[in-house]
């Protein structure tokens, strides 16, 4: 017996519910964006999209409430793309994860360390284990995320073939770990940031506060170093400063950074005034509260 159709109504109702508690992700199931977004919204469910733009999208066009965006690796620096896709989005920044990278040898489990010859993963992923790799005297392939490469050596079920990808993609394809924690640096850690339609308003008073903008510096002489002289006089940290390129122009720089405080302090909201009178171009993208591992991990390099 066939279930009755939801009405239109209802349906809606249904689908805004999903999305209310839904985050989205670029990859395949189990990518550590996956794994993330499990971490730190266990009561959520995930949402992968194909493309960067795609879940930019699907939390603009209202199909998930966040979406959780890799933007830096401790190892293998900021990801493409993101900066030039941020400020367009829409979206806000409402919050930052920071992932502890666990890279796993999985295979099949009939696949020893013996019977495999190439391993597939992220051309990242690939780097960042160069050590096993080379040891093991393995052909890397590079594929367009971990999770899919572990998908598709689950489906090849090859014993000759291994993946590097996550303990969750191991436990969604059916594979086995071979070696554990394969990754070259200790450190290997993956910033996230939190995309949402509306911005969130922290209170001023709050401490460990992060506020993150990009902007155009005028066509002057020492531009930016007038620009940024604001945060050092008023006493503000800059925790992160990156230059990329605009519309292919050589000559168009646009800057991301993010400080510690909030835009209605008294000192911040001075230096971005000061920053704005030598930029051609301002915007902020969110204030947010810092995730607790800036400073754990500031103790190691203090």
């Amino acid at each position: 017996m066939t279930k009755p159709k939801q009405k239109p109504r209802a349906a809606a109702r249904t689908a805004a519910r999903q999305a209310a508690q839904s985050i989205a992700f670029q990859g395949e199931p189990g990518a550590y964006s996956d794994l993330s977004c499990r971490e730190a919204f266990p009561a959520m469910t995930t949402l992968p999209c194909r493309s960067f733009p795609d879940t930019f999208a699907a939390v603009a066009k209202g199909r998930a409430r966040l979406a959780m965006i890799p933007i830096e690796n401790s190892v293998a620096g900021r990801v493409a793309d993101i900066h030039q896709l941020l400020p367009d989005s829409g979206l806000h920044i409402v919050g930052e994860h920071f992932h502890r990278v666990r890279h796993q040898l999985l295979a099949t489990p009939r696949a020893t360390l013996k019977s495999v010859r190439t391993v597939h993963s992220h051309v990242h992923a690939l780097s960042q284990c160069r050590k096993l790799v080379a040891r093991l005297k393995l052909k890397p392939i590079v594929h367009v995320d971990t999770a899919g490469a572990a998908a598709e050596v689950a489906r090849a079920d090859d014993p000759t073939r291994a993946a590097i990808a996550s303990e969750l993609a191991a436990k969604i394809y059916g594979l086995k770990t071979l070696v554990a924690g394969i990754e070259d640096e200790a450190h290997n850690t993956t910033r996230f940031i939190i995309l949402a339609r509306e911005p969130i308003n922290p209170n001023p008073s709050e401490d460990r506060l992060v506020t993150s903008f990009v902007f155009n510096v005028r066509n002057v002489s020492a531009a930016l170093y007038k620009a940024l002289g604001g945060f050092a006089t008023n006493g503000v940290n800059m925790t992160k400063l990156e230059s990329y390129m605009v519309g292919g122009a050589f000559t168009a720089t646009r800057f991301y950074a993010d400080i510690e405080g909030h835009p209605k302090q008294r000192n911040v909201a001075l230096a971005l005034e000061e920053l704005k009178f030598f930029s051609r171009e301002m915007k902020l993208l969110g204030t947010y509260r810092a995730h607790p591992y800036r400073f754990e991990s500031a103790q190691f390099v203090a």
